[in-house]
């Protein structure tokens, strides 16, 4: 791995550029995240802008684009390709994972596509299941295009900020903000639950001053 990374670091800017996007893009649409995680493709675009091979805003332009493009496609694949894509042998070692990410899509709706842009397993197939629950395209773009923001500018930041110490970087980053989003998550999920019981008890309580209906 970390031999793939350095021949990264010390290709040409237009070669390096190609590499990391589709690094960024196949994660989402073909489920490459399973193996090399977003954010270390993202972090080391912020590498390479940092030793001036690219521009900054060059790299986090292309990974954000690369990020929403390819949810866009996992997007497709679940909507006209689901069931298929939900039984293929890769995804049996995650069954537990998946259902998870299902249920907490069938929850959050649209939320849970802009925070399962920072969770590597969500990210990996959050879009497609929202292509699979036939979630309406203008709200999963919304979303999608919120996350990808984000997330791809954030980690090129990360990256450029670290230079040489991308590994240690991309490893807590990826740890560490798996953790915010879950609790993030849970505060989310406390909220909405005490919100869905006041309205509750505000539609099932007596309007003041309202007459009861004659006895017939």
């Amino acid at each position: 791995m970390s031999a793939f990374v350095d021949s990264i670091l010390n290709v040409n800017p237009v070669l390096a550029l190609t590499l990391v996007g589709l690094l960024v893009f196949a994660e989402d649409a073909l489920f490459i995240g399973f193996v090399i995680p977003g954010e270390t493709a993202a972090v080391l675009g912020g590498v390479v802008a940092s030793r001036g091979h690219v521009e900054l805003w060059t790299m986090m332009v292309l990974v954000v684009l690369a990020a929403i493009v390819g949810d866009t496609v996992g997007y497709e694949i679940g909507k006209h390709f689901g069931p298929r894509v939900l039984n293929l042998k890769v995804m049996n070692k995650r069954r537990a994972k998946l259902d998870k990410a299902q249920d907490f899509l069938r929850r959050r709706g649209g939320s849970a596509v802009f925070l399962g842009r920072f969770v590597a397993f969500f990210r990996a197939v959050m879009p497609a299941l929202a292509g699979t629950s036939r979630m309406h395209y203008p709200r999963f773009l919304v979303f999608n295009a919120a996350g990808g923001l984000v997330w791809g500018a954030g980690f090129v930041l990360l990256g450029f900020l670290a230079g040489n110490s991308y590994e240690a970087v991309a490893k807590a980053a990826g740890r560490d903000i798996t953790a915010v989003v879950l609790v993030v998550a849970v505060i989310a999920f406390i909220v909405w639950r005490v919100r869905k019981a006041r309205r509750e008890r505000r539609a099932s309580a007596p309007v003041p001053g309202s007459a009861p209906e004659p006895e017939q």
